[in-house]
């Protein structure tokens, strides 16, 4: 499922945010381009964020915003990006975050699908470092086929 997701259009790295309001704003907007979701979606995924401080910061430097599937998802998809400067989101045990996948599912069985494949690649303690050192979305995408495969 991941390789068939991921694509250069929805990886973006070394974005500079000011907060994770931004960060989460970019990550979204390439769903929105790609038609994976509607702006309301990356509304939602802002508010939950602010509303459940940290909860989508996963492990250490990893964030996975996302929102349900009624808020605006069209289809699945996934994007992927890599900050600048790495920022809080207001998880003490996991901040600051460098790397942000912003989900989108349309039920919860896909949903678990992706969340499960994602696990296999964000287990590898360098993961974070791998995809802040990418060159370009190219060498995200071996990343990202590397675990897929």
């Amino acid at each position: 499922m991941l390789i068939e997701l991921v694509k250069e259009e929805v990886i973006r790295l070394n974005f500079k945010a000011e907060n994770s309001e931004e960060a989460i704003r970019c990550a979204g907007q390439m769903l929105v381009e790609t038609g994976k979701v509607t702006s309301n979606y990356v509304d939602e995924m802002v508010k939950m964020s602010q509303e459940i401080k940290g909860y989508i910061v996963l492990a250490p430097g990893i964030a996975m915003p996302h929102a349900r599937p009624e808020y605006g998802v069209k289809e699945i998809g996934l994007s992927i990006l890599t900050l600048s400067t790495p920022i809080p989101f207001g998880n003490d045990a996991n901040d600051p975050v460098k790397l942000v996948i912003a989900l989108a599912a349309k039920d919860n069985t896909t949903h678990l699908k992706l969340l499960q494949e994602l696990s296999l690649m964000l287990d590898n303690d360098s993961i974070v470092e791998e995809f802040s050192n990418c060159q370009n979305s190219q060498d995200a995408l071996d990343i990202v086929r590397t675990f897929a495969s």
